[in-house]
């Protein structure tokens, strides 16, 4: 099936040209180095397409589960923010670096994990601030367009894409407090051990935002000092730290050396940190299990309460207890017992699927164990997202790909998507470690 008459339109048009499924990939290959970028050298077959309805109503549930999780530490916490990273399981050194560079609002700039249920979109989770990945989509859009039937359809359908990065640029400054006509050096500090691994890619989106007018040198955090009341890289100056270290680095026995002179430094007003750690702590899935629990729901505007019932899948933080589920009040415990195939248990606040358990995939002593062992502990359950396939050209024919949407969010709404596809359809973890093939969204204005 197609989710949209787009998507059929264009499967029809490919199909009527004769077009063979590897020449988009090869012709975007010609037209960009998709190497030490988020698509890690490889792409899909054909992009994915959202209409002007589905791009508007995604836009809107995104908006408000935005309002909704900025809004968390006021309307349970009562202000406190540290009350509210506490309970989302963070360590004390956690909190600390949280408070020592708090925003005043939370930054817009994130990226929905989605996955569409043949009914909606439904999210498996959220990443918010300066560390999410995949911001460089949009180059390929543009590799995609060198190739004279997407240009075609593109143009004859009135569709168009969000270029992400140019999008980061402006927030970057603006939330910076970067002044018009000024020329900040910017950098991108990452963890020492996943710098070696990530140096390549964070160059590439380094030169992109260089295009745009923003000097930005990718580094790690012990390449960066602090001394006469400025943070220094080298023998210059550093006017804003681009953070990609996350907030689990900071469990890292090594972190105080690393971290704390920078924070301090933000805290002194010495250097802008673009995004401050609590960015993370909204989009942490403590936060999401907050907004899913009924004893909350009446906290939520009616508008709120819509978009969140649309968009967010059964969510609680594993404690025993009863929790309210189906309607009716369960023991927690015992409910994830009887419902193992229904459910995935996940850290709160890790990435990639690191710590992920897909109830499916293990038996019932294993799930027994590990549950048990995150009983208190930051680690949500989470309700299981069947995804609907949608079809793909494949090896001389259509076969029906998994989709995991990664929909981003910008200052004025809307930021674009990264989207991987996998022909595995048992519902494993999909992300681009696991093999999965990326692609670009195009869409549709109302």
């Amino acid at each position: 099936m197609t989710r949209n008459k787009i998507t059929g339109r264009y499967l029809d048009e490919v199909a009527r040209l004769g077009l063979d499924p590897a020449e988009l990939p090869a012709a975007a290959h010609r037209s960009v180095d998709l190497g030490p970028s988020s698509y890690n050298g490889r792409c899909n077959t054909r992009p994915v397409f959202l209409d002007g309805q589905e791009r508007s109503q995604l836009a809107t549930d995104l908006d408000r589960l935005h309002g909704a999780l900025a809004a968390l530490p006021a309307r349970l916490f009562g202000g406190d923010l540290a009350a509210f990273a506490r309970a989302a399981g963070m360590t004390d050194a956690q909190v600390t670096a949280i408070m020592r560079t708090r925003s005043q609002t939370p930054t817009r700039l994130g990226r929905a994990d989605l996955y569409h249920d043949g009914s909606w979109f439904r999210l498996m989770e959220l990443n918010m601030g300066s560390t999410v990945g995949g911001l460089d989509n949009a180059m390929l859009n543009r590799a995609f367009l060198s190739h004279p039937v997407v240009a075609d359809f593109v143009a004859s359908n009135g569709l168009s894409y969000v270029d992400t990065m140019a999008e980061l640029a402006g927030m970057l400054l603006a939330e910076s407090g970067v002044g018009a006509g000024e020329r900040p050096l910017i950098a991108a500090a990452d963890w020492p051990a996943s710098f070696e691994t990530l140096e390549p890619q964070l160059r590439t989106s380094a030169a992109q935002l260089g295009e745009l007018g923003i000097e930005v040198i990718p580094c790690h955090l012990g390449q960066l000092r602090v001394a006469g009341g400025r943070v220094w890289l080298g023998e210059r100056p550093v006017d804003v730290v681009y953070r990609v270290f996350m907030i689990e680095d900071l469990l890292d026995p090594a972190a105080p050396e690393l971290v704390d002179p920078v924070l301090r430094a933000a805290e002194r007003g010495e250097v802008s940190i673009f995004c401050p750690m609590d960015t993370e702590l909204y989009g942490s899935k403590a936060a999401l299990a907050m907004l899913s629990d009924e004893a909350n729901r009446h906290l939520l505007s009616p508008a709120e309460l819509a978009s969140i019932n649309r968009i967010l899948p059964w969510t609680r933080m594993v404690r025993d207890g009863e929790v309210t589920a189906d309607g009716e009040l369960v023991g927690l415990r015992e409910y994830a017992v009887d419902q193992r195939e229904n459910l995935v248990l996940k850290p709160t606040m890790m990435h990639g699927g690191i710590g992920v358990v897909l109830g499916w995939t293990v038996d019932a002593g294993e799930w027994a164990d590990r549950l048990a062992a995150a009983v208190d502990g930051p680690y949500v359950l989470q309700r299981r997202i069947r995804a609907e396939p949608e079809p793909f050209p494949l090896d001389g024919g259509v076969r029906p790909m998994l989709l995991n949407w990664g929909v981003f969010t910008v200052s004025s709404g809307y930021g674009g998507a990264i989207v991987r596809g996998s022909t595995d359809l048992a519902g494993g973890t999909l992300n681009s470690a696991a093999g999965a093939a990326l692609t670009c969204c195009f869409h549709e204005d109302l």
